[in-house]
């Protein structure tokens, strides 16, 4: 049997399949080797203690961008599963392959961080850096939830709008300052606001931060693959998923085809590795 996990910062899917067929699936809360220790990841990892005969593990996840952190992760790991070999990639390498499959093509993540990469059916073969939602992470919700907040706290956003937030959250402006800057995963915080974002999107305030937030993911991350106007694009994640009018919208400004469109890379990579005669590369 192998087990494949699908981390974002918010929460992580568990799969369990045995010759291709799913067994077992699990939720626990997200993992990121950038903000947690081997003993943080191993304590929220405890409860795969009960799954048993694992023979692989497949683990993509935010923050898998580098041998040291990945480390971290398999170290965790081996917490549990001592002799069992652990892979752990990129969550974007988990949309590419859950997106494109064994084919050419740009896969993109939109979700509470953002990512792009050139795949080229097998491989990532190009990547512009995300950067974190301070520096990057156009159109993510993090960034969706820091510009709304921004103009919320500012009074730049549409009267209606500002009332309908402070009578929607039990908040005071220094709550939002100490979440932010103080207490960890102010990504997080920030990117529950999106919901907030999608019960007022027929605020034209509301459309057009949104609008204006994914023109900028394509400005400063599409526009610098070659060729991206003859490649097919496809997303994963919440924000592309439950935005996607508006994702059309701005790709046909700028005359892009937009493929395959995902609320979770899971199922597409319980499809790849089912496939996958050698349960993955």
């Amino acid at each position: 049997m192998i087990l494949i996990a699908e981390s974002g910062s918010t929460k992580t899917d568990w799969v369990l399949l045995d010759n291709g067929k799913l067994v077992d699936q699990q939720q626990s809360a997200g993992i990121n080797p950038f903000f947690q220790s081997v003993e943080a990841i191993s304590d929220t990892i405890s409860f795969l203690k009960e799954f048993k005969h694992i023979e692989s593990i497949f683990f993509y996840g935010a923050g898998c961008a580098n041998e040291e952190k990945n480390q971290i992760i398999q170290q965790a790991f081996a917490t549990i599963f001592p002799h069992t070999n652990c892979s752990v990639a990129s969550d974007l390498l988990a949309a590419a392959r859950a997106l494109c499959g064994n084919q050419q093509g740009i896969a993109c993540i939109m979700g509470t961080g953002s990512n792009s990469c050139f795949y080229d059916g097998e491989n990532i073969t190009q990547n512009v850096s995300p950067l974190g939602f301070i520096l990057g992470d156009e159109g993510s919700g993090a960034v969706l939830g820091k510009k709304i907040m921004a103009d919320i706290l500012k009074n730049q956003a549409s009267k209606e709008i500002i009332e309908a937030f402070w009578k929607a959250y039990d908040f005071q402006p220094h709550d939002i300052i100490n979440k932010v800057y103080r207490e960890p995963f102010p990504n997080r915080f920030l990117a529950k606001f999106t919901r907030f974002l999608k019960e007022h999107i027929e605020n034209p305030y509301i459309e057009t931060l949104i609008v204006n937030s994914f023109c900028e993911f394509i400005e400063r991350n599409i526009k610098q693959y070659p060729n991206f106007q003859n490649e097919t694009i496809h997303f994963t994640g919440s924000i592309a998923f439950h935005f996607l009018d508006q994702l059309k919208q701005v790709a046909a400004q700028f005359n892009l085809k937009i493929g395959n469109v995902l609320q979770s890379p899971l199922q597409g990579l319980i499809d790849y590795h089912s496939k996958t005669s050698n349960h993955g590369k």
